[in-house]
């Protein structure tokens, strides 16, 4: 036989087999791929199959010929049903004859595997609520979406024939088609996508059933969807996290894409945290993914925070690195920290409590942007964001999972060059003021005396504050306050707040509530005791009159 063919109507495999005969052999090993009654919890009534039968014979004409050549055997074929199949046909068969059994089982595995992986198949599954659709084979190999079952290979040699067992791993694959999209001309393009298969994690004894749920449980918030933001979006993705919150502000450039790795050419110029977004769902659509095209700062940082139990930073600007770790101590969620510079990198988690170190307790005054060049303007090699970005998913996943990982206020640096790695301990310091502020804030302010209500502006004025209205000169412009205020938008509030007295009693005021909300949070960690928002902002204000 030696050859690879389609079918149109029921395979006969005694004659298959009786085609595999040679007196020369004593071993021969089957293959059979038989349609069943049930796929995903769906009755199936029955199966069609297609493929781009020029490609598809002479891809697994070779494939036959690589099995014959690299295990030595005599005989070998495949063949693959296409057309309508009833509940229980035979599909596909594999008949494989050798001189022992052992390249006769190596063989016909070696047959299917390729067959799965290289030969461009569809089929169209047909259930009894009347639901249809074309898929891709590749997309059917998840242990829980088999529509077939196939027996094992067969051993049958003289002198000890063994039966065939039942097994239910039969898959087909069109991997060409990735590089070739448009060559089939039928031009099934959109495939539902099967069910992700955590299974080697969950092999794992850290892991398990139980540390797999703690993943879908889990919520991640990364800030950053470049260099670094791409290879941890991608595993925390495949690793089934079950909610990820992208924020980036930037749209992509040429420039990224020789470490961006997961956009294309032609996206260039669309919003990073959109095109990340669309890549997370392409991979795994059962993970809950929010984008948020913006830059974090301290007006929307603990809104964006909410709801997340771990905070990755995967920026390229101290801003935002000592924003996170005053937000960690602020909110007691832990933050994880990569950086890297040129061929160089370091990882570090701030907890967020009170006994272990922070950025500040190692410097106290947050580095200026432009002191120390980005990749932009330091240049980068395109795997090192990569290797950190990797590194900083695997501390991630270990954080969530309970596993050893990074001590707290340890900070691992490693040099791609030299490969030499340095773990450097901070010490938390008794001093620290990013400890003391948030302590402080911890002790003094809770939400209910952060956030106050009244009925009206002239309430509020006649209980002493002092109004701060944070809206920008637009908003003020088309919904004036009808009390006197301080005008300092949120932009102005934050380089300005030296200028008010931080014994006064103010009130901050926005349009719904949340930016006054997270500007006095941060007004109070510097030390301003009697800094309020008011509750649900203007909009609330008038909804209660």
């Amino acid at each position: 036989m030696n050859a690879f063919r389609f079918s149109t109507v029921p395979l006969d495999t005694a004659s298959l087999q009786r085609e595999m005969r040679d007196v020369t052999c004593g071993g021969f090993a089957a293959f059979e791929g038989w349609v069943r009654n049930h796929n995903e919890g769906l009755a199936v009534t029955r199966l069609e199959y297609e493929a781009f039968v020029e490609l598809a014979e002479k891809e697994g004409a070779r494939i036959v010929q690589e099995a014959i050549a690299r295990f030595g055997v005599t005989r070998a074929g495949c063949v693959h049903r296409v057309g309508s199949l009833a509940l229980s046909d035979v599909a596909v068969w594999v008949g494989v004859s050798a001189a022992h059994r052992d390249e006769a089982f190596r063989a016909c595995r070696y047959i299917i595997d390729e067959v799965k992986h290289r030969v461009p198949i569809w089929k169209k599954e047909h259930y009894e609520n009347g639901d249809s659709g074309w898929v891709n084979c590749e997309r059917c190999a998840a242990p829980a979406a088999h529509e077939v079952e196939y027996s094992a290979p067969a051993a049958h040699e003289v002198e000890d024939a063994a039966p065939a067992t039942r097994h239910r791993e039969y898959s087909m694959a069109a991997a060409y088609l990735h590089e070739h999209p448009h060559e089939h001309e039928q031009g099934h393009q959109h495939h539902p996508a099967a069910s992700p298969d955590y299974s080697r994690q969950i092999a794992l004894r850290e892991v398990g059933a139980d540390g797999q749920a703690r993943l879908r449980a889990a919520s991640v918030l990364v800030v950053g969807a470049g260099g670094l933001g791409v290879p941890v979006l991608q595993y925390l993705a495949g690793a089934g996290v079950g909610r990820l919150g992208i924020v980036d502000a930037d749209r992509l450039e040429p420039s990224n894409l020789h470490r961006q790795t997961w956009y294309a050419l032609a996206d260039c110029g669309r919003e990073k945290s959109t095109l990340a977004a669309q890549r997370v769902r392409a991979l795994n659509p059962e993970v809950r993914v929010e984008a948020h095209a913006l830059r974090l700062d301290a007006s929307n940082a603990d809104r964006l925070a909410a709801g997340h139990d771990l905070i990755l930073d995967c920026s390229d600007n101290f801003t935002t690195k000592f924003l996170l770790n005053d937000l960690a101590l602020r909110t007691r969620k832990p933050v994880l920290f990569a950086s890297v510079y040129q061929y160089e990198g370091q990882l570090q988690v701030v907890r967020g409590d009170d006994a272990t170190a922070c950025l500040r307790c190692v410097w106290p005054e947050a580095t200026r942007d432009g002191l120390v060049g980005n990749c932009a303007e330091a240049g980068v090699l395109g795997p090192v964001p990569g290797v950190f970005g990797s590194l900083q998913a695997l501390e991630a996943l270990k954080l969530l999972l309970g596993l050893p990982g990074l001590d707290p206020g340890e900070m691992l640096i490693f040099d791609l060059v030299s490969l030499n790695t340095q773990r450097l301990r901070a010490r938390r310091t008794p001093d620290c003021d990013a400890h003391r502020r948030a302590g402080r804030s911890a002790a003094t302010a809770s939400p209910i005396e952060l956030e106050v209500q009244f009925g009206s502006l002239a309430e509020a004025q006649a209980a002493g504050f002092t109004f701060v209205d944070v809206r920008d000169s637009r908003e003020r412009a088309d919904d004036p306050l009808p009390s006197p205020a301080l005008n300092l938008p949120m932009s102005k509030l934050l380089t300005d707040a030296a200028t008010l007295d931080t014994g006064g009693r103010y009130l901050l005021i926005c349009a719904t509530g949340k930016r006054s909300a997270a500007a006095a949070d941060l007004l109070r960690s510097q030390g301003f005791r009697e800094c309020h928002s008011l509750r649900g902002g203007l909009k609330g204000l008038k909804a209660s009159a």
